[in-house]
């Protein structure tokens, strides 16, 4: 499926930027109107422990894999627009204590007008995508469309950056959510990260 014209990257972009991460909670406090010879402590971790430890773990780095190519290598024309724009197999190390779901967003930020959103989903509960996955749910990539777009670089060479994002909370979102609502339902919620690139040329 070789383009003969110009690509769909040319069409548009979108920004990318990191969720942060946020958001103490606040402990509860009691207080004992009558004596007692053992007064009880309360288990509850201070705001600001809970703050240094969620810290702690954002900094905390996901490792991902994929039997399809390595980090920084060329990704197979099986996987793009010229072959038959299937989704890779994905694997990644699990996330730290705390992990609810898993978040992705695959990007490339050579596109001509800006980023470029190929790829984004959530609420994933396993540490590896299937190749070809349907059972994911998807957002709307740079295409306006539901679901994975491989690379279509218009010339030259691009990389393309698979990330995947440990989250605290399962996300309540429509298929129709781009990878701006995704960011903004994210954040706050990210415990850890990671990324796995590939290059694609034409």
């Amino acid at each position: 499926m070789a383009m003969t014209c110009c690509s769909r990257e040319q069409q548009g972009g979108d920004s990318d930027s990191a969720p942060p991460v946020s958001d103490t909670v606040p402990a509860d406090t009691a207080a004992s109107s009558a004596p007692a010879v053992n007064e009880s402590v309360s288990s509850e971790v201070p705001p600001a422990a809970k703050e240094q430890e969620k810290q702690e773990i954002g900094n905390m780095e996901i490792k991902i894999t994929s039997p399809a190519f390595e980090n920084g290598k060329p990704i197979p024309a099986k996987f793009t627009a010229d072959g038959d724009d299937v989704s890779p197999i994905l694997e990644w190390s699990p996330g730290p204590r705390g992990t609810v779901s898993y978040a992705l967003i695959m990007d490339d930020p050579d596109a001509p007008r800006g980023t470029w959103v190929h790829w984004i989903a959530w609420n994933i509960t396993d540490t590896r995508i299937k190749e070809d996955s349907r059972s994911l749910t998807e957002g709307r990539n740079s295409w306006n469309r539901v679901g994975y777009g491989g690379p279509a670089p218009p010339s030259g060479t691009h990389r393309y950056f698979f990330r995947i994002y440990a989250l605290d909370t399962m996300l309540d979102l429509p298929d129709s959510t781009d990878v701006n609502a995704l960011k903004k339902a994210m954040r706050g919620h990210v415990l850890a990260q990671g990324e796995l690139m590939g290059t694609y040329s034409r």
